[in-house]
């Protein structure tokens, strides 16, 4: 269940997904498998030999990208989300989900 972003924000990162950019949405979340953690970023690309690419160079296994029909994406969380927002820049969604 996701919870605590703007209608604005998700369509703007599925635009860029559609235009095959890497986009990353972080929002509150809630999975009872993994109830230590409270967010989750979710890098989506439309292009898929890109967003592999993008695993590969993060050490992240391609394996686990959801492979949805408009938004491929695959989800971050715990210290690789951390990791991976500070490398990218995105530094205001650790802020603002309180991820530290």
């Amino acid at each position: 269940m996701a919870f605590g972003i703007k209608r604005k924000e998700l369509i703007q990162w599925k635009e860029a997904v559609t235009r095959g950019e890497i986009a990353f949405l972080t929002h509150f979340w809630f999975d009872p498998h993994f109830p230590q953690f409270h967010s989750v970023t979710k890098v989506g690309c439309s292009d898929m030999k890109r967003l592999i690419a993008w695993c590969e160079a993060n050490r992240l296994n391609p394996r686990y990208i959801h492979d949805r029909e408009s938004f491929p994406h695959y989800d971050l969380i715990g210290p690789k989300q951390i990791e991976i927002l500070q490398k990218e820049g995105l530094g205001e969604h650790i802020e603002r989900f309180k991820l530290c």
